[in-house]
């Protein structure tokens, strides 16, 4: 754990969604990093942005126009304070095909994604030939294009069969879904910390249970609920699941977090059932929900010290060379 910080306190606004502060900015979260001089100041969106603050730096996780032009307002008006993280960073993570796409671009030893392919609402291809053109096999996961935090983004559907298709309207990300044993890695991620839990996942599906099942889709939640009561020991089930190597899950992490270019974000990986070394990243998020993973108060604080530490051995560094500056030019001066 890092130490607190000494001298001033580090000024941190926030500005989230009334549904983000309550599943985020826990009481235990703010007395911790309070407690280690890290302060936590809400930013009021009725209020122009650089009419508020000082701030050290700033966290958000809005998507609207007119709070980026804010942002681009504030960062000209106060150009020393951090913004975590930068609006066209995020982006990527707002569209289900880009999000995935730098992950094979990393070339990380058995990591992969799964196969999936993107029907606008425009094309004239069925989605069944789409299928087709990109090799996808039921079952499918039916996902929408836009990843922007919204209820109706998370709505995932797994599709069994052909029929399935029929109830399905584009813009649609169909992906390959690839049995994994009822368990997903979460890997979250904040700055240089990164922390790997497990937590339970839709079940596998056998090729009988395919071929029987008289079900088209299911919502992924429904599923995922019904599934759980033919396991009445899922919590073993979690619990026997072995951890993906530390080793493998940091460089993952790392390497995606440079990639990005953002201190903020977790991702969704599943290991194939029928490869052990095969893991597959099939969810990248920015900001997600930290308050579920263990100890996050501290995780959070830390990386809040950590960036602290950044910009103040950044802005010290300024003043040497300022100061060597003006020493320079005093020199110049007494020896014209």
């Amino acid at each position: 754990m890092s130490e607190s910080l000494a001298g001033k306190r580090f000024l941190i606004g926030y500005a989230l969604s009334s549904q983000k502060i309550n599943t985020f900015m826990k009481d235990s979260l703010v007395i911790h990093a309070r407690d280690r001089g890290v302060d936590l100041i809400p930013i009021d969106l009725d209020k122009p942005l650089i009419e508020q603050g000082p701030f050290d730096c700033v966290i958000h996780k809005l998507y609207d126009t007119e709070w980026r032009k804010q942002l681009e307002e504030f960062s000209l008006q106060s150009p020393t304070t951090l913004i975590i993280d930068p609006v066209n960073a995020v982006e990527k993570l707002q569209n289900r095909v880009s999000m995935l796409e730098f992950v094979n671009e990393l070339k990380i030893e058995h990591l992969e994604t799964p196969l999936q392919v993107f029907v606008s609402d425009d094309s004239s291809e069925s989605l069944q030939d789409a299928m087709t053109r990109e090799g996808l096999k039921f079952p499918l996961i039916a996902k929408p294009l836009i990843a922007d935090g919204a209820a109706n983004s998370h709505q995932l559907s797994l599709i069994l069969n052909q029929k399935g298709l029929t109830k399905l309207n584009p813009p649609i990300v169909l992906q390959e879904f690839v049995n994994h044993g009822g368990v997903i890695f979460k890997v979250y991620v904040a700055g240089d910390h990164v922390k790997c839990v497990k937590r339970k996942s839709l079940t596998d599906i056998s090729e009988e249970k395919l071929n029987t099942s008289t079900s088209e889709n299911y919502q992924v939640s429904n599923f995922s609920a019904q599934n759980q009561s033919d396991h009445e020991n899922f919590a073993e089930l979690i619990k026997a699941a072995e951890m993906p190597p530390l080793s493998f899950v940091n460089e993952v992490a790392n390497r995606m977090r440079d990639a990005l270019k953002l201190h903020l974000f977790n991702f969704d990986m599943l290991r194939d059932s029928r490869i052990g070394t095969r893991y597959l990243v099939i969810d990248v998020n920015y900001f997600p929900g930290y308050a579920k993973m263990p100890q996050f108060e501290t995780v959070l604080t830390d990386f809040f010290i950590d960036i602290a530490h950044q910009k103040r051995n950044r802005e010290s560094g300024d003043s040497d060379q300022m100061e060597n500056k003006t020493k320079d030019a005093d020199s110049n001066r007494n020896n014209l």
